[in-house]
């Protein structure tokens, strides 16, 4: 695992050096054991590894093929040694035991299609001598990061955006659009970032740069429109059953200790028992939780951790420990507001203490349908064929319910409900499932200048996700919602989040449910296994383990990894909040209007509104702008 960065002259002119290693320190973070750096022909590329596999011969850059090309690469390809025997075969040979000199060779026999042939999460940039060519990519669901800036003169490319400023003279306007986008997504979707000048590759993407020009393709996409798999409830569970469990034992390869996070769900209660059937050795498990026993889950963790004798270690999280956050702030390098990112790095850094990779649930809920909001989307359709009149009342009726202890207070989630079934269509509706502001909750917010500024970009984040409704039509009304969280909320947030908090702690995580070939395979499967009338959220999953685990495990109810946000702001976090987001500096930003922030504020402190992620959005955008030089 490492971090990378590099740029690009087509003209040929000398690269700076110091510019070049400047970029490399900034992120020492995601590779603190070695650096490496390579320059030629106007072509700089830099590195900064985290050893994992290979940890004698496995430095970059890396050359092959008399040095005719080059590669800087951030990742983990789990089928490398099979790869490397298929290729031996065939005459290739090789001077290190790295899986970086396998995709070298891979692209030496196959070109750009050797992406078709990697199992694994990676970003890489790998130089074409002969051809003048440089290749980008990133992997098929975006569990590693790749930005970018390109123009006529020159592109660069980086692991995190900061690296970017360091290598060249690139603005740092802010896009006004990300900031409405961030505020009603939580995250900033690629392609876009904050900066207008700045680009993410989207997963799944490649980028070609050549002759001053740039090329944006895809080259991987889920099965869409294919027919549901024909088989029974049996050969499914088998079949789950066997993927996953080789998923789990390719992310099993290392040369460093690993782990696993344990929240005591579904997920990394799968994983940590395959992981025990595979290893001679107990597993080493880490959980974090909160004083507050309703957000908390570390009891249902332990009994896990006991049922499989693993080596178990947990961490409370207070609101002390929230004094992190602009240090947070900073290393996400862009507004970004899912609060779980608290817990994901303390969890994160206890685990660094113990091993260097950890393996994690992350997917389990995408791909089975583990969210609340599916079944009430799935409910919400009922409410399309009621009169306007009845949904009008409804909607009212809602409105005048209490509302507290989000997000796992009944009257809180209710009301939101109705706020999202009402009168909206698909994409409206899926956007006020997951978001933090909707429109209706933004009027009266933006200062005049700024939504000058928005224009026609102002209600992006509808438009976001009809995109991909749309392109999954033909699928069952279950699989499409899977498929739009799969292109959106799974890779720009939550593999954001895992990607910086582990990262930021020198910690290689790794998810088992994301392998692309599992993937693909859930993904066929009709969505009436996976959500089983109203109640059965992940139903064929559960039933294809459940010997492994304890019945308190399978039937509890769906908690997420939450934090106590209102009843922090409402305390603790009372005074940072407002020394922040209300301060002179914040309120001569130009984006809010003063009198809606308090007036957003004294709701949420009267008990009127539970605005505590509304409240984390706007403080972390405020952090984030005090992390920039």
């Amino acid at each position: 695992m490492c971090g990378i960065c590099g740029i690009y002259y087509p003209d040929g002119r000398s690269v700076d050096l110091k510019r070049l290693k400047a970029a490399n320190d900034l992120i020492i973070h995601r590779g603190p054991d070695d650096e490496g750096f390579h320059a030629e022909d106007g072509l700089g590329l830099a590195m900064r590894r985290l050893s994992v596999i290979d940890l004698n011969t496995g430095h970059q850059p890396l050359s092959y093929a008399d040095n005719s090309l080059w590669i800087v690469f951030n990742g983990e390809i789990y089928n490398f040694q099979e790869l490397k025997k298929e290729l031996e075969a065939e005459g290739f040979k090789f001077k290190t035991h790295s899986d970086t000199e396998v995709i070298l060779a891979l692209y030496q026999k196959m070109g750009d299609q050797c992406l078709s042939r990697l199992r694994g999460m990676f970003a890489f940039a790998l130089w074409d001598k002969s051809k003048k060519r440089l290749l980008l990519a990133r992997d098929r669901i975006g569990k590693k990061p790749l930005v970018y800036h390109q123009n006529a003169n020159f592109i660069a490319f980086a692991s995190e955006m900061r690296c970017l400023f360091a290598l060249e003279n690139i603005s740092r306007e802010v896009n006004p659009e990300a900031i409405d986008l961030f505020l009603s997504l939580q995250y900033i979707p690629s392609p876009q970032s904050i900066y207008a000048e700045v680009k993410k590759l989207p997963p799944g993407h490649k980028l070609i740069y050549q002759n001053g020009q740039t090329t944006i393709e895809p080259y991987w996409e889920l099965p869409l429109g294919q027919s549901p798999l024909q088989i029974s409830v049996e050969e499914a569970k088998s079949r789950i059953r066997e993927k996953l469990k080789e998923s789990v034992k390719l992310r099993m390869i290392s040369d460093v200790p690993i782990g696993a996070f344990l929240s005591g769900g579904i997920d990394s209660s799968i994983i940590v028992a395959l992981m025990s059937e595979l290893s001679s050795r107990p597993v080493k498990t880490f959980s974090i939780g909160f004083d507050e026993k309703e957000f908390s889950e570390l009891p249902f963790a332990r009994q896990v951790a006991k049922k499989y004798g693993c080596e178990h270690t947990e961490f409370i999280v207070s609101p002390k420990m929230a004094e992190i956050l602009p240090k947070l702030a900073w290393h996400y390098g862009e507004p970004y507001a899912d609060p779980s990112a608290l817990p994901s790095y303390y969890v994160s850094r206890e685990t660094r203490k113990h091993v260097t990779v950890a393996l994690n649930g992350d997917g389990g809920d995408e791909n089975f349908a583990g969210y609340v909001r599916y079944f009430a989307m799935k409910l919400g359709r009922t409410f399309d064929h009621l009169p306007r009149p009845a949904l009008g009342a409804l909607k009212m009726a809602a409105e005048n319910l209490p509302e507290y202890d989000a997000p796992y207070g009944f009257f809180w989630r209710l009301k939101r409900f109705f706020r999202s079934a009402v009168f909206s269509d698909l994409p409206n509706r899926h956007l006020k499932m997951a978001g933090f502001f909707s429109e209706e909750d933004k009027e009266g917010l933006y200062q005049s200048d700024f939504l000058k500024r928005l224009g026609q970009s102002q209600g992006e984040a509808a438009r976001y996700f009809a995109n991909f409704f749309s392109r999954a039509q033909k699928e069952d009304f279950l699989n499409k919602l899977l498929y739009v969280d799969f292109k959106t909320y799974l890779p720009e947030c939550l593999m954001t989040k895992m990607d910086i908090a582990s990262m930021a702690n020198s910690l290689e995580a790794r998810s088992p449910f994301l392998d692309h070939e599992f993937v693909e395979l859930v993904f066929r499967l009709p969505g009436s296994l996976k959500l089983k009338g109203l109640r059965g959220h992940k139903w064929i999953l559960k039933e294809a383990f459940k010997d492994k685990l304890p019945p308190e495990i399978l039937n509890r109810k769906k908690m997420g990894f939450g934090i106590p946000l209102g009843a922090w702001f409402r305390g603790p976090l009372k005074d940072f909040w407002r020394a922040h987001v209300l301060s002179p500096e914040a309120l001569k930003r130009g984006y809010f209007e003063e009198k809606t922030l308090r007036r957003i504020w004294e709701e949420h402190q009267s008990g009127r509104r539970d605005h505590g992620y509304r409240l984390w959005a706007l403080l972390m955008l405020e952090l984030w702008h005090s992390t920039i030089p």
